[in-house]
Protein backbone atom coordinates (compact mmCIF):
# COMPACT_ATOMS: atom_id res chain seq x y z
CA UNK A 1 0.00 0.00 0.00
CA UNK A 2 1.44 3.35 -1.05
CA UNK A 3 2.00 5.76 1.83
CA UNK A 4 0.17 9.08 1.97
CA UNK A 5 2.22 11.98 3.23
CA UNK A 6 1.23 15.08 5.11
CA UNK A 7 3.53 17.65 6.68
CA UNK A 8 3.50 20.04 9.61
CA UNK A 9 5.48 23.22 10.20
CA UNK A 10 5.56 26.14 12.62
CA UNK A 11 6.07 29.65 11.32
CA UNK A 12 6.49 33.18 12.68
CA UNK A 13 6.77 33.87 16.40
CA UNK A 14 6.71 30.86 18.70
CA UNK A 15 3.87 30.36 21.16
CA UNK A 16 3.49 27.97 24.11
CA UNK A 17 1.35 25.05 22.99
CA UNK A 18 2.82 24.68 19.51
CA UNK A 19 4.46 21.41 20.57
CA UNK A 20 1.11 20.12 21.78
CA UNK A 21 -0.37 20.90 18.36
CA UNK A 22 2.51 19.14 16.56
CA UNK A 23 2.03 16.11 18.79
CA UNK A 24 -1.69 16.06 18.03
CA UNK A 25 -1.07 16.24 14.27
CA UNK A 26 1.31 13.28 14.30
CA UNK A 27 -0.73 11.09 16.63
CA UNK A 28 -4.05 11.86 14.95
CA UNK A 29 -2.59 10.92 11.56
CA UNK A 30 -1.24 7.65 12.92
CA UNK A 31 -4.51 6.83 14.71
CA UNK A 32 -6.56 7.54 11.59
CA UNK A 33 -4.21 5.42 9.50
CA UNK A 34 -4.62 2.43 11.78
CA UNK A 35 -8.38 2.85 12.08
CA UNK A 36 -8.92 3.22 8.32
CA UNK A 37 -6.27 0.71 7.22
CA UNK A 38 -4.16 3.40 5.54
CA UNK A 39 -0.47 4.24 5.62
CA UNK A 40 0.07 7.88 6.52
CA UNK A 41 3.51 9.39 6.97
CA UNK A 42 4.04 12.72 8.68
CA UNK A 43 6.94 14.94 7.68
CA UNK A 44 8.09 17.68 10.02
CA UNK A 45 9.43 20.73 8.16
CA UNK A 46 12.01 22.54 10.30
CA UNK A 47 12.48 26.31 10.54
CA UNK A 48 9.12 27.11 8.96
CA UNK A 49 8.90 28.04 5.31
CA UNK A 50 12.68 28.44 5.21
CA UNK A 51 12.89 24.65 5.47
CA UNK A 52 10.64 24.21 2.44
CA UNK A 53 12.62 26.74 0.41
CA UNK A 54 15.90 25.08 1.39
CA UNK A 55 14.60 21.70 0.25
CA UNK A 56 13.45 23.24 -3.04
CA UNK A 57 16.91 24.70 -3.62
CA UNK A 58 18.54 21.35 -2.91
CA UNK A 59 16.21 19.69 -5.44
CA UNK A 60 17.04 22.33 -8.05
CA UNK A 61 20.76 21.83 -7.47
CA UNK A 62 20.86 18.02 -7.22
CA UNK A 63 17.69 16.78 -8.87
CA UNK A 64 16.36 15.12 -5.71
CA UNK A 65 16.09 15.15 -1.93
CA UNK A 66 16.79 12.48 0.68
CA UNK A 67 15.30 13.23 4.08
CA UNK A 68 17.60 10.80 5.86
CA UNK A 69 20.79 12.25 4.39
CA UNK A 70 20.10 15.99 4.55
CA UNK A 71 22.93 17.39 6.74
CA UNK A 72 20.80 20.48 7.51
CA UNK A 73 17.84 18.30 8.54
CA UNK A 74 15.33 20.60 6.86
CA UNK A 75 12.76 17.80 7.21
CA UNK A 76 12.29 14.80 9.47
CA UNK A 77 9.97 11.80 9.40
CA UNK A 78 7.82 11.87 12.53
CA UNK A 79 6.59 8.80 14.39
CA UNK A 80 4.62 8.32 17.60
CA UNK A 81 7.74 8.40 19.74
CA UNK A 82 9.14 11.44 17.92
CA UNK A 83 6.56 13.55 19.72
CA UNK A 84 6.82 11.88 23.13
CA UNK A 85 7.59 14.19 26.04
CA UNK A 86 6.97 17.48 24.21
CA UNK A 87 3.43 18.41 25.25
CA UNK A 88 4.69 20.28 28.34
CA UNK A 89 7.47 22.18 26.57
CA UNK A 90 7.38 25.75 25.28
CA UNK A 91 8.84 26.77 21.95
CA UNK A 92 8.57 24.36 19.03
CA UNK A 93 10.51 21.17 18.38
CA UNK A 94 10.39 21.97 14.65
CA UNK A 95 11.89 25.43 15.19
CA UNK A 96 10.40 28.47 13.52
CA UNK A 97 11.34 31.48 11.43
CA UNK A 98 9.97 34.37 9.43
CA UNK A 99 10.93 33.69 5.84
CA UNK A 100 11.49 36.66 3.52
CA UNK A 101 12.42 34.26 0.71
CA UNK A 102 9.04 32.58 0.85
CA UNK A 103 7.29 35.91 0.37
CA UNK A 104 8.51 35.97 -3.24
CA UNK A 105 6.96 34.03 -6.16
CA UNK A 106 10.28 32.22 -6.54
CA UNK A 107 10.20 31.14 -2.90
CA UNK A 108 6.64 29.84 -3.17
CA UNK A 109 7.59 27.92 -6.32
CA UNK A 110 10.49 26.30 -4.47
CA UNK A 111 8.15 25.35 -1.62
CA UNK A 112 5.72 23.73 -4.05
CA UNK A 113 8.60 21.90 -5.74
CA UNK A 114 9.69 20.53 -2.34
CA UNK A 115 6.18 19.25 -1.65
CA UNK A 116 5.89 17.69 -5.11
CA UNK A 117 9.16 15.78 -4.88
CA UNK A 118 8.46 14.67 -1.30
CA UNK A 119 4.93 13.62 -2.32
CA UNK A 120 3.41 15.82 0.38
CA UNK A 121 -0.32 16.15 -0.26
CA UNK A 122 -1.16 18.49 2.57
CA UNK A 123 0.48 20.71 5.18
CA UNK A 124 -0.65 21.83 8.62
CA UNK A 125 0.72 25.34 9.22
CA UNK A 126 0.86 26.55 12.83
CA UNK A 127 1.33 30.31 13.19
CA UNK A 128 -0.26 33.71 12.74
CA UNK A 129 -1.79 35.71 9.91
CA UNK A 130 1.55 36.02 8.07
CA UNK A 131 1.93 32.25 8.19
CA UNK A 132 -1.58 31.83 6.80
CA UNK A 133 -0.81 34.24 3.96
CA UNK A 134 2.09 31.96 3.03
CA UNK A 135 -0.13 28.89 3.28
CA UNK A 136 -2.67 30.57 1.02
CA UNK A 137 0.06 31.04 -1.61
CA UNK A 138 0.95 27.35 -1.33
CA UNK A 139 -2.58 26.13 -1.83
CA UNK A 140 -3.43 28.24 -4.87
CA UNK A 141 -2.22 28.23 -8.46
CA UNK A 142 -0.22 25.56 -10.26
CA UNK A 143 1.01 22.58 -8.18
CA UNK A 144 -1.18 23.69 -5.28
CA UNK A 145 -0.74 21.88 -1.97
CA UNK A 146 -3.63 21.45 0.46
CA UNK A 147 -3.07 23.60 3.55
CA UNK A 148 -4.80 23.84 6.93
CA UNK A 149 -3.88 26.54 9.44
CA UNK A 150 -3.77 26.42 13.23
CA UNK A 151 -3.66 29.82 15.01
CA UNK A 152 -0.59 30.00 17.24
CA UNK A 153 0.25 33.47 18.59
CA UNK A 154 0.31 34.88 22.12
CA UNK A 155 -1.35 38.13 20.98
CA UNK A 156 -4.74 36.48 20.31
CA UNK A 157 -4.98 38.75 17.27
CA UNK A 158 -6.25 36.41 14.53
CA UNK A 159 -9.45 38.02 13.29
CA UNK A 160 -11.53 34.89 12.74
CA UNK A 161 -10.97 33.05 16.03
CA UNK A 162 -11.84 33.74 19.64
CA UNK A 163 -8.67 32.07 20.86
CA UNK A 164 -5.13 31.44 19.68
CA UNK A 165 -2.66 28.90 21.05
CA UNK A 166 -0.28 30.49 23.56
CA UNK A 167 -2.51 33.30 24.78
CA UNK A 168 -3.41 31.76 28.13
CA UNK A 169 0.21 30.89 28.95
CA UNK A 170 1.46 34.35 28.00
CA UNK A 171 -1.26 35.98 30.09
CA UNK A 172 -0.32 33.90 33.12
CA UNK A 173 3.37 34.68 32.61
CA UNK A 174 2.63 38.41 32.39
CA UNK A 175 0.46 38.18 35.50
CA UNK A 176 3.17 36.40 37.50
CA UNK A 177 5.86 38.88 36.44
CA UNK A 178 3.62 41.84 37.26
CA UNK A 179 2.79 40.41 40.69
CA UNK A 180 6.52 40.38 41.46
CA UNK A 181 7.01 43.93 40.22
CA UNK A 182 4.05 45.06 42.31
CA UNK A 183 5.93 44.11 45.49
CA UNK A 184 8.75 46.56 44.85
CA UNK A 185 6.43 49.30 43.55
CA UNK A 186 4.38 49.04 46.72
CA UNK A 187 7.50 49.11 48.88
CA UNK A 188 8.58 52.41 47.29
CA UNK A 189 5.14 53.98 46.66
CA UNK A 190 5.89 54.19 42.97
CA UNK A 191 4.13 53.93 39.64
CA UNK A 192 5.18 51.38 37.03
CA UNK A 193 4.09 50.81 33.46
CA UNK A 194 4.29 47.14 32.50
CA UNK A 195 4.58 46.78 28.73
CA UNK A 196 3.28 43.49 27.37
CA UNK A 197 3.16 42.19 23.82
CA UNK A 198 0.28 42.94 21.48
CA UNK A 199 1.03 45.24 18.57
CA UNK A 200 -2.36 45.07 16.87
CA UNK A 201 -4.56 43.75 19.67
CA UNK A 202 -4.80 44.61 23.34
CA UNK A 203 -6.19 41.31 24.62
CA UNK A 204 -3.03 40.36 26.48
CA UNK A 205 -2.83 43.73 28.22
CA UNK A 206 -6.55 43.81 29.01
CA UNK A 207 -6.75 40.34 30.54
CA UNK A 208 -3.48 40.81 32.41
CA UNK A 209 -4.61 44.21 33.67
CA UNK A 210 -7.78 42.78 35.17
CA UNK A 211 -5.89 39.83 36.65
CA UNK A 212 -3.38 42.06 38.46
CA UNK A 213 -5.80 44.80 39.47
CA UNK A 214 -4.06 47.46 37.36
CA UNK A 215 -4.92 51.10 37.94
CA UNK A 216 -5.15 51.58 34.18
CA UNK A 217 -4.95 49.47 31.04
CA UNK A 218 -3.64 50.96 27.80
CA UNK A 219 -4.51 49.17 24.56
CA UNK A 220 -4.29 50.23 20.91
CA UNK A 221 -8.03 49.84 20.38
CA UNK A 222 -8.78 52.65 22.87
CA UNK A 223 -6.02 55.25 22.51
CA UNK A 224 -5.81 58.16 20.08
CA UNK A 225 -3.32 60.73 21.36
CA UNK A 226 -0.59 60.85 23.97
CA UNK A 227 -2.38 63.72 25.71
CA UNK A 228 -5.51 61.60 26.11
CA UNK A 229 -3.47 58.70 27.51
CA UNK A 230 -1.58 60.84 30.02
CA UNK A 231 -4.70 62.70 31.18
CA UNK A 232 -6.73 59.51 31.56
CA UNK A 233 -4.03 57.76 33.58
CA UNK A 234 -3.22 60.78 35.76
CA UNK A 235 -6.92 61.43 36.47
CA UNK A 236 -7.27 57.80 37.50
CA UNK A 237 -4.23 58.04 39.76
CA UNK A 238 -5.48 61.25 41.36
CA UNK A 239 -8.86 59.68 42.16
CA UNK A 240 -7.21 56.55 43.52
CA UNK A 241 -4.79 58.52 45.71
CA UNK A 242 -7.81 60.07 47.44
CA UNK A 243 -8.72 56.59 48.70
CA UNK A 244 -5.27 56.16 50.25
CA UNK A 245 -3.43 54.19 47.59
CA UNK A 246 0.07 55.43 46.76
CA UNK A 247 1.50 52.88 44.31
CA UNK A 248 0.15 52.18 40.86
CA UNK A 249 0.45 49.48 38.20
CA UNK A 250 -0.38 50.37 34.60
CA UNK A 251 -0.45 47.62 31.98
CA UNK A 252 0.17 48.76 28.40
CA UNK A 253 0.16 46.82 25.16
CA UNK A 254 3.23 47.49 22.98
CA UNK A 255 0.81 48.50 20.24
CA UNK A 256 0.05 51.74 22.09
CA UNK A 257 3.55 53.11 21.53
CA UNK A 258 3.49 51.95 17.90
CA UNK A 259 0.13 53.62 17.29
CA UNK A 260 1.20 56.91 18.93
CA UNK A 261 4.68 56.85 17.42
CA UNK A 262 6.40 57.33 20.78
CA UNK A 263 8.13 55.09 23.29
CA UNK A 264 6.49 53.75 26.44
CA UNK A 265 9.23 55.56 28.38
CA UNK A 266 8.08 58.88 26.88
CA UNK A 267 4.56 58.15 28.09
CA UNK A 268 5.95 57.26 31.52
CA UNK A 269 7.90 60.52 31.73
CA UNK A 270 4.77 62.54 30.98
CA UNK A 271 2.76 60.60 33.57
CA UNK A 272 5.52 61.17 36.12
CA UNK A 273 5.27 64.95 35.66
CA UNK A 274 1.50 64.75 36.10
CA UNK A 275 1.85 62.76 39.32
CA UNK A 276 4.24 65.36 40.72
CA UNK A 277 1.67 68.05 39.92
CA UNK A 278 -0.99 66.02 41.70
CA UNK A 279 1.19 65.69 44.81
CA UNK A 280 1.95 69.42 44.79
CA UNK A 281 -1.78 70.21 44.68
CA UNK A 282 -2.35 67.78 47.54
CA UNK A 283 0.30 69.54 49.63
CA UNK A 284 -1.19 72.93 48.91
CA UNK A 285 -4.39 71.78 50.59
CA UNK A 286 -2.55 70.87 53.79
CA UNK A 287 -2.23 73.05 56.85
CA UNK A 288 0.90 75.19 57.27
CA UNK A 289 2.22 72.82 59.94
CA UNK A 290 1.70 69.79 57.72
CA UNK A 291 3.40 71.50 54.78
CA UNK A 292 6.43 72.40 56.90
CA UNK A 293 6.78 68.77 57.93
CA UNK A 294 7.01 67.83 54.25
CA UNK A 295 9.25 70.67 53.05
CA UNK A 296 12.41 68.71 53.73
CA UNK A 297 11.25 65.98 51.39
CA UNK A 298 11.57 66.31 47.62
CA UNK A 299 8.87 64.81 45.47
CA UNK A 300 10.56 61.69 44.12
CA UNK A 301 7.58 60.12 42.44
CA UNK A 302 9.35 58.05 39.78
CA UNK A 303 7.39 56.25 37.08
CA UNK A 304 9.22 53.12 36.00
CA UNK A 305 8.83 51.12 32.80
CA UNK A 306 9.28 47.36 32.67
CA UNK A 307 9.14 45.73 29.25
CA UNK A 308 8.36 42.04 29.76
CA UNK A 309 9.45 41.18 26.23
CA UNK A 310 10.09 37.63 25.07
CA UNK A 311 9.67 36.06 28.50
CA UNK A 312 5.97 36.04 27.55
CA UNK A 313 6.59 33.59 24.73
CA UNK A 314 8.43 31.02 26.78
CA UNK A 315 7.64 28.57 29.53
CA UNK A 316 5.51 25.47 29.93
CA UNK A 317 2.09 25.87 28.30
CA UNK A 318 -0.90 25.98 30.61
CA UNK A 319 -3.49 23.22 30.70
CA UNK A 320 -5.79 25.30 28.51
CA UNK A 321 -3.16 25.85 25.83
CA UNK A 322 -2.24 22.17 25.81
CA UNK A 323 -5.87 21.11 25.54
CA UNK A 324 -6.89 23.62 22.87
CA UNK A 325 -3.73 22.94 20.83
CA UNK A 326 -4.46 19.22 20.97
CA UNK A 327 -8.04 19.75 19.80
CA UNK A 328 -6.95 22.03 16.99
CA UNK A 329 -4.21 19.68 15.82
CA UNK A 330 -6.66 16.80 15.75
CA UNK A 331 -9.24 18.77 13.74
CA UNK A 332 -6.59 20.00 11.28
CA UNK A 333 -5.64 16.44 10.32
CA UNK A 334 -9.30 15.48 9.98
CA UNK A 335 -9.77 18.33 7.52
CA UNK A 336 -6.72 17.35 5.47
CA UNK A 337 -7.76 13.71 5.26
CA UNK A 338 -11.22 14.83 4.10
CA UNK A 339 -9.53 16.65 1.22
CA UNK A 340 -10.19 20.12 2.62
CA UNK A 341 -7.83 23.03 1.98
CA UNK A 342 -7.42 26.77 2.65
CA UNK A 343 -9.08 26.39 6.06
CA UNK A 344 -8.11 27.65 9.50
CA UNK A 345 -9.02 25.73 12.62
CA UNK A 346 -10.67 28.21 14.96
CA UNK A 347 -12.57 28.54 18.20
CA UNK A 348 -16.07 29.98 17.88
CA UNK A 349 -18.53 30.14 20.76
CA UNK A 350 -16.12 27.99 22.73
CA UNK A 351 -16.13 25.16 20.18
CA UNK A 352 -13.48 24.01 17.69
CA UNK A 353 -14.54 24.54 14.07
CA UNK A 354 -12.99 26.04 10.92
CA UNK A 355 -13.24 28.91 8.46
CA UNK A 356 -11.69 30.06 5.18
CA UNK A 357 -8.20 31.59 5.02
CA UNK A 358 -9.74 34.80 3.69
CA UNK A 359 -11.30 35.56 7.08
CA UNK A 360 -7.85 35.84 8.71
CA UNK A 361 -6.52 38.50 6.36
CA UNK A 362 -5.85 41.98 7.69
CA UNK A 363 -8.52 43.40 5.40
CA UNK A 364 -11.13 40.97 6.76
CA UNK A 365 -13.73 42.18 9.29
CA UNK A 366 -12.10 42.90 12.64
CA UNK A 367 -12.80 40.75 15.64
CA UNK A 368 -15.41 42.50 17.82
CA UNK A 369 -13.82 44.42 20.69
CA UNK A 370 -15.22 43.50 24.09
CA UNK A 371 -16.33 46.93 25.35
CA UNK A 372 -18.00 45.38 28.40
CA UNK A 373 -14.82 43.67 29.53
CA UNK A 374 -12.89 46.91 29.05
CA UNK A 375 -15.48 48.70 31.17
CA UNK A 376 -15.07 46.06 33.89
CA UNK A 377 -11.32 46.72 33.96
CA UNK A 378 -12.00 50.42 34.54
CA UNK A 379 -14.65 49.89 37.21
CA UNK A 380 -12.52 47.49 39.23
CA UNK A 381 -9.32 49.53 39.09
CA UNK A 382 -10.28 52.18 41.67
Amino acid sequence: MKAERIAVLTSGGDAPGMNAAIRAVVRTAKAKAEKENRTIEVVGIRHGYNGLVNIGEIIQATGGYDIENDPQKNAILMELRTVSGIIHKGGTMLYTARSNRFRTPQGVALGKLACKVLNIKGIVVIGGDGSFAGANDLCTGEDAVHCIGIPGTIDNDIRCTEYTIGFDTAMNTAMEMTDKIRDTMEAHDRCCIIEVMGRNAGDLALYTGIAVGATAVLIPEKVNTMEDVVNEVSDRIEETRKTGKEYFIIVAAEGVSFKLGISTQTIANAIELKIKEIIKRERESLSELERKALEVEDIEEKTRVTVLGHVQRGGCPTARDRAVASQMGNHAVELLLEGQSAKIVIMKDGRITNCDFALSRKDAPAKPFDEKFYAVAHELSI
